[in-house]
């Protein structure tokens, strides 16, 4: 059962990149003969498209293998890595089209209107197919949703091109070709920015999105046992991995009470912020009196701190 869902998620992966590139091809051809630069870029943008779900498909079965002696995190990254490229070449494709774009409007070509509305509107159901069809699983996982993007910008591109072919059909006006191929491009930049930012965040440890430490700091602070929260840091080991590690000051107490303490930290973290993987270590002394995550020893505020030992114990939550 553990397995089911990622043999799923591939299942819908190869069988959408194997419709995608042969879509590719048709999509191609029909555009070379219709002499229409928003299907020949929509072709390329569907090229990527297979790209991306290939590399898509490649994570998420690297993302299954089991971590060793030399990658003690396993292949969780992989994921991130194949979602900064996929958004990365989207990104780059956008360039392509503006600089064809604006010679098409200084030298405009005839286009056939007929023939990109019949392929632009099988591309927009075969798109809007798979886009619909991954949807679920992107919202979880990052390297997914990179793919779901792909599918979705391709999908406003064939909506595009429906509406240049009936413009041009309607006006006799070329220039409409280029200017709905720009509009394209505006699209496709703005939705795979979002994700590129997020997997060069990811990939320089950076805090995922959606959490906040200062948040997590005060939920750790006002635990009833915790004095002080230092050296917090928050990472992802995967698109929806993310994992953790503090210290906390916990005062002059046995070190065999601070097992509960452990659990209840753990149970709220991943509650509360989705945050599975920790590495906590206790210090067994009072914190500084300027700390501003400082709690008060004890319930009466006006209690002496004990003074506390020198010392400290690392904990690990897998």
């Amino acid at each position: 059962m553990h397995d089911h869902a990622p043999q799923t998620v591939s299942r819908k992966l190869l069988v959408s990149s194997v419709a995608t590139f042969l879509f590719v091809l048709f999509e191609l051809a029909i555009g070379i003969l219709a002499n229409s630069l928003a299907l020949i870029g929509d072709a390329f943008h569907n090229f990527t498209d297979t790209l991306a779900l290939l590399l898509a498909l490649i994570a998420v079965r690297l993302e299954r293998r089991p971590a060793t002696a030399v990658k003690s995190y396993g292949y969780h990254r992989a994921g991130v890595l194949t979602a900064f490229v996929n958004a990365g070449t989207l990104v780059a494709f956008t360039i392509f089209i503006f600089v064809e774009a604006i010679s098409r409007f200084r030298k405009p070509e005839h286009v056939n209107a007929t023939s990109m509305l019949i392929t632009a509107a099988v591309a927009l159901l075969l798109n809007a197919a798979i886009t619909l069809w991954l949807r679920n699983d992107g919202r979880t996982d990052l390297n997914i949703r990179s793919a779901v993007l792909h599918m979705l910008g391709d999908a406003a591109s064939s909506a595009g091109i429906i509406v240049a072919a009936v413009l041009i059909r309607e006006t006799g006006m070329p220039l409409w070709d280029p200017a709905v191929s720009i509009v394209i491009a505006c699209l496709i930049l703005w939705s795979s920015w979002g994700v590129l930012v997020e997997a060069m965040n990811l990939l320089l440890e950076g805090t995922p999105s959606g959490i906040d430490p200062d948040a997590v700091t005060r939920s750790l602070a006002a635990i009833d046992g915790v004095h002080g929260v230092h050296h917090l840091h928050i990472w992802a080991l995967g698109p929806s991995r993310p994992a953790l590690s503090c210290h906390l000051m916990v005062g002059d107490v046995p070190v065999k009470t601070t097992g509960r303490l452990l659990d209840r930290i753990n149970e709220m973290l991943e509650h509360d912020y989705r945050i599975a993987h920790t590495t906590i270590q206790f210090e067994f002394a009072s914190c500084d009196l300027d700390d501003p995550y400082c709690v008060p020893y004890g319930s009466d505020t006006n209690s002496p701190r004990p003074a506390g030992g020198e010392g400290s114990s690392g904990i690990t939550a897998p």
